[in-house]
């Protein structure tokens, strides 16, 4: 990965982060002594993975979207050409790294993990320290008063 100077500096990318998370989690779960279910039942569990998978999938997505559209790279290690504030980012100040917590709360649902459900709170810490408050240093150095403001206006996760 080429760390572009002109960036948000951030050293491993985020959806990389997300599934080695996941995938330590199943690990963990899968093959020690210590499996625990959600108890939930069956089916609840089915509808609540496949709303999440569902809504993160839509929600990254269209962030993505909004991203070309406004010709600006959402890798967070690449240079900012614009601050997006429409769309999904009307309510989120991180749609994408939503999206992604959502696909990997629906997978986890699915795979009836809570080991790996618990995985994503310090996931959710990591993404907060490592990336995100990098990214909002960077953006309000690079744009100023318009991020700023959009920044206040505008939640960080919900």
């Amino acid at each position: 990965m080429d760390i572009d100077r002109d960036s948000a500096g951030v050293n491993i990318p985020p959806p990389l982060a997300f599934i080695g998370t996941f995938v330590l989690g199943v690990i963990i779960d899968r093959f020690s002594w210590w499996h625990l279910g959600i108890p939930l039942g069956h089916w609840f569990e089915r509808i609540v993975a496949g709303l999440a998978l569902v809504m993160g999938f839509g929600i990254m997505m269209t962030a993505v979207g909004l991203f070309k559209k406004a010709g600006t790279d959402p890798k967070p290690w690449k240079p900012a050409s614009a601050v997006v504030t429409d769309g999904v980012y009307r309510w989120t100040r991180n749609p994408m790294y939503l999206g992604m917590a959502l696909i990997y709360l629906g997978l986890a649902f699915f795979l009836d993990s809570v080991v790996t459900l618990l995985l994503l709170v310090p996931l959710f810490v990591w993404i907060t320290r490592e990336v995100i408050e990098k990214e909002e240093a960077y953006m309000a150095a690079k744009f100023g008063e318009p991020y700023l403001a959009y920044k206040a206006a505008t939640r960080r996760w919900f």
